[in-house]
């Protein structure tokens, strides 16, 4: 960093350059100003060479002089600023706002003439915001801020913030630039969704059939301290007496159940783009039912068609319940934000990570888990292989999208099952299947899903 150029990485320490940069890329900051009067002044000192007219040769020697005299006062300008952007939040659905705030702090002895400042920001962020901080006297400082905000979903990167340095006649402009940057992350629109109870689901640290009783006798029980709350007639008398504390018996060891979201994201499966595409409801609405099945105490994993599953490792389901379900719905939605088409042309990883068990579908165990899949559109082939899908699962509901539909276009005739077709054959399968009309409304969609018996669906709402 040159001298009179600003120093250190935004929210970074202070960098104390040297004279680094050179007279030569200091020239390359005149402005269009700048260069009229260079190029007026050397053309009247010529002209007065040629024709011999001395008071015409000191007048385009000033000319010529003073855009050189401005690029090397500003050269040596010997002011040191260190910056700093604060992004708050981090992470905001679509369609909402995150605010920027940037600092800018004079470490230097002497005080800075005009600055300029300007922070790279994304188009689609909105336009580049730009500041004038009038002079900021030795050891202080200015806050400026500004609000970005995105209707489409993604990773988008802020910075590095740039310093123009300008002389009082405009003759020259300096741009240095800070190294840091901070980056937004766009997540998917989610909405509450109404707690219905789907076909073959049971919640998610269930009753009956998904609570595991003691069946040792009273001396084998494994007691815990009392917590406020604890039903008085579990104390168990016994170990109270014996620890000289409260103690209660655990009767019930609640499991887990499971729920795995299919998204289906091959490129042709889905036509359009944009906020309002077939596609971008499919995100949003899985998301929206990630973050519900992890509140309501599922270990939840997120799919796609590539086979890839998320969380990855371990068993691949996410942690269930309250608070704890925090880490895994950022880390789904995270992903959400930045997920696009694949080139796949099947179903066909995604079926075999189902029947992989374990880690890649439902356990060996008998499939107990809740199947959730966002499908676009399906020839024959993949809407037989959607429908197998629903033998390793307990619950299986399929929201099938008609893309042609959402982008305006006329059906593919011939090439394609109709929706209609397509619903018959999963509902055979056993799926509740329901089919998304342009502008559906996901909440209304899935109220019907728990209401619908199971190897049916509607047609679903409008908003």
């Amino acid at each position: 960093m040159g001298a009179g150029a600003p120093g250190g990485d935004a929210g970074g320490p202070v960098d104390r350059g040297r004279a680094s940069d050179g007279l030569r890329s200091s020239l390359s900051g005149l402005t269009t100003r700048g260069r009229s009067f260079l190029a007026a002044g050397i053309a009247a000192a010529g002209c007065a060479y040629v024709l011999g007219q001395g008071e015409l040769l000191r007048v385009g020697l000033l000319l010529a002089a003073l855009p050189l005299i401005c690029v090397y006062a500003l050269h040596r300008t010997r002011y040191r600023v260190s910056g700093s952007r604060r992004l708050a939040p981090g992470r905001v659905p679509a369609g909402s706002e995150a605010r920027v705030q940037l600092r800018m702090d004079n470490v230097s002895r002497l005080p800075t003439g005009l600055l300029m400042l300007q922070d790279r920001v994304p188009y689609v962020l909105g336009p580049r915001p730009r500041f004038v901080l009038d002079r900021v006297e030795p050891g202080g400082r200015r806050e400026v801020s500004y609000r970005v905000r995105s209707d489409l979903r993604g990773r988008y990167r802020l910075g590095p913030l740039q310093l123009r340095l300008t002389d009082p006649f405009g003759l020259v402009e300096l741009t240095r630039s800070f190294s840091a940057h901070d980056t937004l992350t766009v997540i998917p629109r989610t909405e509450p969704l109404p707690a219905v109870r789907l076909t073959g689901e049971s919640s998610g640290y269930g009753d009956g059939s998904r609570r595991s009783l003691a069946l040792a006798g009273d001396d084998d029980v494994i007691p815990r301290g009392y917590r406020r709350g604890d039903d008085l007639r579990r104390v168990h008398w016994r170990s109270t007496a014996r620890y000289g504390e409260l103690m209660v018996r655990r009767e019930e060891q609640p499991q887990r159940s499971r729920a795995t979201v299919l998204l289906d994201t091959r490129r042709l499966a889905f036509e359009g783009a944009g906020p309002d595409s077939a596609f971008e409801w499919a995100v949003s609405a899985a998301a929206s039912t990630l973050v519900h099945l992890l509140e309501q105490g599922f270990a939840t994993r997120l799919l796609t068609d590539t086979g890839d599953s998320v969380p990855g490792g371990g068993d691949g389901y996410g942690t269930s319940g309250g608070q704890d379900s925090a880490p895994a719905a950022a880390l789904m939605l995270d992903t959400l934000a930045v997920v696009g088409h694949s080139d796949g042309a099947g179903l066909s990883r995604a079926y075999d990570a189902v029947r992989a068990g374990g880690g890649g579908g439902f356990g060996a165990t008998g499939g107990d888990g809740l199947l959730i899949a966002f499908l676009g559109d399906l020839d024959e082939v993949q809407t037989e292989l959607a429908a197998k899908l629903r033998q390793r699962a307990a619950g299986a509901v399929a929201f099938v999208l008609d893309s042609a539909a959402w982008a305006g276009q006329p059906a593919r005739a011939h090439t394609l099952p109709s929706v209609d077709e397509r619903l018959r054959r999963l509902r055979d399968a056993g799926w509740t299947a329901l089919a998304v009309p342009p502008g559906a409304g996901f909440g209304e969609l899935w109220r019907q899903a728990g209401t619908a018996p199971l190897g049916t669906g509607t047609s679903g709402g409008r908003r």
